[in-house]
């Protein structure tokens, strides 16, 4: 008998097939490889301390700011003032913060009328010499507000006191007028 040989059409077949499970074990090999670095990427970096972005429980009590000033405790006294048809009042009227700590106050305001208004806050200070050492990380009165008819809203302020702040300060009173931009029926550029 004669051996047939086979066809190019079978052999191509033949072929494909296997290099399609050697590329199916490649690609099962680079997944299982590519998952199995993320604990040991993490085990690396605990112990070289590098790139460490959520420390262990047991070290966030180890974690402190050294620029806050437990030395000292200065009142913040809180104030609004509303030029229009609003309800505006801070939620608190004062707290105790010492300078460097981080703290939030949070303003409510409500649009007491049946029309959408455009409104902006604008703060003052007192003493005038604590102006520069009140530092807002965030604030509604960076940029102007709008409220629906009727609507109402609590805004946040997140703010420390610099730890530079004169001695003598005692306390600060932060103090918001927010007032309507345009008017009514006209919208502000």
């Amino acid at each position: 008998m004669e051996q047939q040989n086979p066809t190019p059409a079978g052999q191509e077949r033949s072929l494909n097939k296997q290099m399609l499970k050697k590329l199916l074990i490649v690609a099962v090999l680079m997944f299982g490889f590519g998952y199995g670095l993320v604990p040991v990427y993490k085990q690396i970096c605990e112990l070289t301390g590098i790139n460490l972005l959520t420390p262990k429980d047991s070290m966030v009590g180890d974690i402190k700011n050294t620029q806050v000033d437990k030395s000292r405790t200065i009142t913040v006294e809180f104030d609004a003032n509303a030029q229009g048809p609003w309800r505006f009042r801070p939620t608190v009227s004062s707290m105790q913060v010492h300078p460097g700590e981080m703290a939030q106050v949070v303003y409510e305001v409500v649009n007491t009328q049946s029309r959408s208004m455009d409104a902006q806050a604008i703060p003052s200070y007192a003493p005038q010499q604590a102006t520069a050492h009140f530092k807002k990380m965030e604030c509604f009165c960076f940029k102007q507000q709008t409220l629906g008819p009727n609507e109402a809203r609590q805004m946040p302020v997140v703010f420390y006191i610099d730890p530079a702040l004169p001695r003598d300060v005692k306390t600060i009173t932060l103090s918001y007028t927010f007032f309507e931009i345009g008017g009514p029926g006209k919208k502000a550029s």
